[in-house]
């Protein structure tokens, strides 16, 4: 048994979408069994422009039943059914927030007439519900209103049953397959062709505008990741993918600092860290008056010259506390540990002292000196050498005098011919210098000791 549903919402995006039309339609496979369609007093006003669209006002939902009032009906009707709709997980995932705000699981199998069309009737230029019901003199009785769009979308779906030779529908069902997952305008061909590599991957709109990179130590499996993801972000982003492409890189560092530059330059809609400086914070050092050196954090436009840029309070005290931890500093003096006389540290002997007199300051002030220089490059001409993206080549990244100046690929033939780092310049993919650089690198080489990388030829100076 089926239940093919359509919902109009209020289209509110980040504020959170409310339902304001809910049809749901019993199908058997073959006739219609029972049938609901109700407005839904959505509890916020419905923008102009969804107004527009529907035809639905404020004055038309203002005593209609609130979501919870029909929320019984709701899930009797769909109960031990599939859950059908045009664009699946967009219905789906709707209702079951509105279920969810009321304690309630809400859990269906469920099937995309989206997805099922582009496997059954392909070559189409448009799988919209409207376009497609043109293509199949489907009558739609009301388009943007949601009995009008159910019942078309249940004539598709008996269409479809019907013509389903190779049991295509049966597969969508199979708890294994990740048909019914993938966004809807994505061709499943693009997921399945993905490389299993290290590399940088480009969530495209249906206008190929680029709307999300990332980074991925295993491209495929990265990218599937995001269409199992409930966050509403990913929600979001999944339903405006139309298009996929990737860079292989042969490293995870070079997929790390080609993600950085690519979000700096692309400003991809659904990206938020690197890209906008306003709402990182930055680590910076003081001496107070009794001579004892700070660090600190504040947000980067109150931090002039910061030691590192951080793009999250989380990770800012991260950070800090792995310092506290490596150099044996004083959380209250690393701003940890606030309105507090002696740290909680000193007790725990983790401490040496500085905040109750036990230590020097002049010695605490040492490990501090010690501490900020570990952030920096230890070296100010360096290659690191990394796994090319074949057998024949090595990837790289270089610095000179102490700046970041991009990466490159060579092949190992050619490699051993070069003697010193300015050498490399002439295979160099030139990129920026930035915090956000500077705080890969610094990572990268604070994991790898100086020591081990020299020993397995990963590093020359």
């Amino acid at each position: 048994m089926y239940t093919v549903v359509d919902i109009e919402t209020t289209g509110n995006g980040n504020k959170g979408q409310k339902i304001t039309e809910i049809s749901i339609i019993v199908f058997d496979g073959k006739k219609i069994i029972d049938e609901f369609t109700s407005l839904v007093n959505p509890e916020q006003n419905i923008p102009p422009f969804i107004t527009n669209l529907t035809g639905i006002t404020n004055a038309m939902v203002r005593y209609a039943p609130k979501f919870h009032e029909i929320a019984k009906k709701v899930e009797e009707l769909t109960r031990d059914t599939i859950f059908v709709a045009h664009n699946v997980n967009f219905d789906y995932n709707i209702i079951k927030d509105e279920f969810k705000s009321l304690g309630f699981d809400f859990r269906r199998k469920k099937l995309c007439t989206v997805r099922l069309s582009r496997k059954i009737i392909p070559g189409l230029q448009s799988y919209s519900l409207g376009n497609i019901c043109i293509g199949e003199n489907i009558p739609i009785n009301g388009r943007h209103r949601a009995k009008g769009d159910a019942e078309a979308t249940t004539e598709l779906f008996k269409r479809l049953l019907e013509r389903d030779d190779h049991f295509i529908i049966n597969s969508f069902l199979n708890p294994r397959s990740r048909q019914a997952t993938l966004p809807p305008l994505l061709d499943k061909k693009v997921v399945d062709e993905l490389p299993e590599t290290f590399g940088v991957y480009y969530f495209k709109n249906s206008a190929k505008e680029i709307i999300y990179v990332g980074k991925a130590n295993n491209i495929k499996q990265r990218v599937i990741s995001h269409f199992y993801d409930k966050k509403k972000k990913e929600r979001e982003m999944c339903q405006e993918t139309a298009h996929l492409s990737y860079t292989e890189t042969g490293s995870e560092l070079l997929a790390l600092l080609l993600e950085s530059s690519e979000i700096k330059t692309k400003f991809p809609k659904f990206n938020k860290s690197q890209k906008n400086s306003n709402t990182a914070n930055g680590l910076f050092s003081y001496e107070d008056q009794k001579g004892i050196l700070h660090l600190a954090f504040n947000k980067l436009k109150l931090t002039p010259n910061p030691i590192l840029t951080f793009y999250s309070i989380a990770e800012c005290r991260a950070f800090l506390e792995s310092l506290c931890n490596e150099y044996e500093l004083c959380p209250k003096y690393c701003h940890l540990q606030t309105n507090v006389k002696d740290c909680f540290n000193y007790h725990l002997q983790n401490c040496k002292g500085v905040c109750n007199q036990k230590e020097e300051i002049a010695i605490y002030n040492k490990r501090v000196h010690k501490a900020i220089t570990s952030i920096g490059f230890k070296a100010k001409n360096l290659v690191i050498k990394e796994t090319g993206r074949n057998n024949a080549e090595i990837g790289f990244t270089l610095i000179l005098e102490g700046t970041y100046k991009g990466f490159g690929y060579i092949d190992k033939t050619q490699a051993e011919q070069l003697e010193q780092p300015e050498d490399y310049q002439f295979f160099l993919q030139p990129k920026r210098d930035n915090r956000d650089v500077q705080r890969i690198l610094t990572a990268y080489l604070k994991k790898d000791s100086k020591e081990k990388q020299q020993k397995n030829g990963k590093i020359s100076i």
